[in-house]
């Protein structure tokens, strides 16, 4: 079997579209629901990337990337080789160019976890197997596949969906934001001043026709959200955590911002999660968290996306 040509790399989601995106959904949904009480390391029936092997390039630590993708490849058949920065050449400063075409020889497909994206594009540029951007400073795609798989599975629509979005304007947000142009719907984004996602991605998502709201008033976030989400708020490597925690405290979810959104709206959390920072106790292990699920869609998401990479899907 032949790769498509040309190579179908997955950086950000406006690579694949709306439909693409939407076929990799209702395809993880149907593989998901196949696979009750089988062992996780079973691979699907069909196994249509026997043979294929992917590797994963971490610069940046993982826990569900590394794990998700791995048994990911297991599920369809494939096969996974992991190579950290520090214990490869990379770490010697071997040139992502260079790594590239070495390894574009050698496996079927690379996934990176950086800090700079424009490693990522620097990979697909010089690779000749797809790649796929596992989580850059500016973008995180596979964790948001994995959100809007979490949001159908619950039963929600995601045209004229209301998310609400709080703390930092990171990676993650700038990820939802291009959903949100693709798949029409809303974002009221509770930020405090000087932490405001990149521009571009609010642009995209409005020019997509989706209603972006910037605001410093979480309460107005939260007001009637079918969706409420945070992230961490001090990444890794991060200096100024200190005075970022101090500007990112009223932007907790916590009880009283959750009774401000709708009685079934559900929390996400791209975990790990600061218990105690950026989302209460009592949120996090409510009723209305979905985020255990939500990590364990990162498989059945990531499966998807593998698949549209080599051509066999959208």
């Amino acid at each position: 079997m032949n790769l498509p040509e040309p190579n179908r790399h997955f950086i950000e989601l406006g690579d694949a579209g709306a439909d693409a995106i939407a076929a990799m959904i209702a395809d993880a949904l149907d593989r998901k629901s196949v696979r009750e009480r089988l062992p996780k390391g079973q691979a699907d029936r069909d196994a249509p990337l026997a043979g294929r092997v992917l590797a994963l390039v971490f610069e940046k630590n993982s826990t569900r990337t590394r794990v998700s993708f791995d048994i990911a490849m297991r599920q369809l058949g494939g096969t996974v080789l992991i190579l950290e920065a520090g214990s490869s050449q990379l770490g010697r400063g071997e040139s992502i160019a260079d790594t590239a075409r070495v390894l574009s020889r050698m496996v079927d497909a690379i996934m990176l976890r950086t800090d700079d994206h424009s490693k990522v594009e620097e990979m697909a540029r010089h690779a000749c197997v797809p790649v796929i951007n596992g989580l850059t400073d500016r973008s995180h795609p596979c964790q948001i596949v994995a959100d809007l798989l979490t949001v159908i599975e619950q039963g929600k629509a995601l045209p004229g969906l209301e998310l609400a979005w709080f703390g930092d304007g990171n990676n993650v947000l700038n990820s939802v934001l291009e959903a949100a142009g693709l798949f029409k719907f809303n974002v009221r984004a509770a930020i405090p001043a000087g932490y405001e996602p990149d521009p571009e991605f609010v642009a995209m998502a409005r020019a997509g026709g989706a209603a972006v709201t910037l605001t410093q008033d979480a309460g107005e976030a939260a007001s009637d959200a079918d969706v409420v989400v945070t992230d961490t708020w001090i990444s890794m490597g991060q200096l100024d955590a200190d005075e970022k925690r101090s500007a990112m405290a009223p932007y907790q979810v916590n009880e009283a911002m959750m009774a401000k959104a709708r009685p079934d709206a559900l929390f996400l959390h791209c975990l790990p999660a600061h218990v105690g920072e950026e989302v209460s106790q009592a949120v996090f292990e409510g009723p209305r968290s979905v985020v255990f699920d939500e990590a364990e869609n990162r498989i059945h998401a990531q499966k998807s996306v593998l698949l549209w990479c080599f051509g066999l899907l959208g």
